[in-house]
């Protein structure tokens, strides 16, 4: 029995200096370190509700919103903006535990709360109707926001959403995440990201070194991984058939075909959902979940491609619908 008692101390000492050299070796960065790091020019800060709102608004013409995916940052987007902002103005912004914005004071991480802080921050900027699009977490946030202000959605855009995941479409419960999850926020291996990344990637060669230390070190910003514990243990889908029907904006679904986290089938079920919306798909052969990432010529040349049609039917329309309107006066 002394041995024994010896033996489980022993790991348990062992056990707490592993924990303590991981924590050292992962410590957080300050925000100030990172924002030099990776701000630009373009880069903007706003006070929305008591959160410090990293984002970016680049260009001019019709407004297109772009929300990125769980664990990324508004820097996924950077082949779409490059392709858009020459003739739309292109806003994206980083979610609350995510990039350069980092926690909500609120300590609030529900798809509620991120809806309003959108809201409120699209009203500062002006922003009256827009072009939608998310990724992923994003997709499902753009979804939200659809069904909630069809009024000022004109096109939505989803790339993979993750709605119908087994393991997070549950209404009314959040995830269950497994045991001992909370040592996340000390002890965050890169490791971890670039398995993240590699299982999102079909063509794993597309995959840089640059995007695994990117989305690392802005999980590593400080008091980041806390958040991110707490939007996972607070994040409800909600009721995905019955929000579905209320959306009935004009989408555009883009999927990889070789997507393990969401697998293609779940974008023709989603089809089946939006029976009040036109919906076209789009599918990626090859690709993975992280489309964007992956295959961002091709998403970002046809998302121009769709967007141009849209805007230019829109205005044809406007346009036919003003001869009319003379015409009945005289």
């Amino acid at each position: 029995m002394r041995i024994l008692g010896f033996a489980l101390l022993g790991l348990l000492v062992t056990g707490i200096l592993a924990f303590a050299v991981g924590a050292w070796m992962y410590q957080d960065i300050p925000a100030a370190e990172l924002e030099a790091k990776y701000a630009v020019p373009e880069s903007q800060f706003m006070d929305i509700d008591g959160v410090r709102v990293h984002y970016r608004d680049e260009g001019e013409g019709p407004a297109i919103v772009l929300l990125h995916a769980h664990w990324a940052s508004l820097i996924m987007w950077d082949s779409w903006a490059e392709a858009l902002k020459d003739k739309y103005r292109v806003i994206r912004f980083d979610m609350t535990s995510h990039g350069l914005t980092g926690p909500d004071p609120s300590g609030d991480y529900t798809l509620g709360r991120t809806v309003e802080l959108m809201e409120l921050l699209l009203d500062e900027l002006g922003v009256e109707d827009m072009i939608l699009g998310g990724t992923s977490m994003g997709g499902t946030v753009s979804m939200h926001f659809t069904a909630k202000h069809s009024d000022r959605v004109n096109d939505l855009v989803l790339v993979s959403p993750g709605v119908l995941n087994t393991r997070i479409k549950d209404p009314n419960k959040p995830l269950e995440l497994p045991p001992g999850a909370g040592i996340l926020q000390y002890v965050t291996p890169r490791l971890m990201f670039s398995g993240m990344l590699n299982a999102g990637f079909g063509d794993k060669t597309k995959l840089t070194e640059e995007t695994i230390d990117r989305w690392h070190d802005m999980q590593l910003r400080e008091d980041q991984r806390k958040a991110e514990i707490a939007r996972m243990r607070q994040y409800i889908s909600g009721d995905i058939p019955a929000l579905m029907k209320k959306i009935t904006t004009p989408t555009i679904i883009m999927w990889g075909g070789a997507n393990p986290v969401v697998p293609v089938n779940q974008a023709y079920q989603l089809i089946d959902m939006m029976e009040n919306a036109e919906v076209e798909l789009k599918i990626y052969d090859g690709v993975g979940h992280m489309a964007v990432l992956e295959a961002p010529d091709a998403t970002s040349s046809d998302i121009r491609a769709y967007i141009d049609d849209r805007v230019s039917a829109r205005a044809a329309m406007s346009v036919g619908t003003s001869s009319n309107e003379v015409l009945l006066v005289e």
